[in-house]
């Protein structure tokens, strides 16, 4: 288990058979990874990650833990979320790689907004200053990939009208943006980084 991963984790299936999201997951994560909103930082550690739901259900595919740095994904490097219980926080997935850290951060995105397809959580240091209490913002005290934090984005999904970006006020320079596919999701960050920053 990975020392970041703030839930337990219950693996009901060893692979994940093919998803028609690995090819546009791979697309999004490069460009991602060349602006340097993913990838590892100067200690080793890993940031950002990326997210397709799976059709019409809940669940959803997410790159694993610790894979921010690695170029090219295969399917051995995401996991399948089937079920979170963010009472018992727990996530129950499939494939041999751990789910992202923030994997119930995702979660909570999917059963808040039904539109939403696709989520990528990156680092931006100068838009989430810029952002943060501008946008919707989660609690300074909601830590990431917390059940705590999980709660918070659903309430702000029920507090206010969530324009598909949210800033992570205890994940300094955490970002979140959604949309309905992974083409959506980008377009929404760097339209916020051009108006922003």
């Amino acid at each position: 288990m990975s020392e970041y991963i703030k839930f337990s984790c219950e693996r009901v299936a060893a692979e994940i058979t093919s998803f028609e999201g690995l090819a546009e997951l791979n697309a999004h994560r490069r460009k991602l990874l060349q602006l340097g909103l993913i990838g590892v930082d100067p200690n080793g550690i890993g940031f950002g990650n990326l997210s397709v739901r799976d059709g019409a259900t809940d669940n959803f595919y997410v790159t694993g833990s610790a894979t921010a740095g690695i170029q090219e994904l295969t399917l051995a490097d995401c996991a399948k979320v089937v079920a979170c219980d963010f009472e018992r926080n727990c996530v129950r997935y499939e494939g041999s790689a751990l789910p992202s850290s923030e994997s119930l951060t995702h979660a909570a995105i999917y059963k808040s907004d039904a539109t939403a397809g696709a989520v990528i959580h990156c680092h931006d240091s100068k838009l989430w200053a810029a952002v943060l209490n501008q946008a919707p913002t989660t609690s300074r005290a909601a830590e990431y990939g917390t059940p705590q934090l999980a709660y918070e984005i659903m309430q702000l999904f029920k507090r206010t009208d969530v324009p598909k970006i949210i800033a992570m006020a205890g994940h300094e320079a955490g970002i979140l943006t959604f949309g309905k596919d992974l083409e959506e999701a980008f377009a929404v960050l760097m339209r916020e980084r051009r108006k922003w920053i």
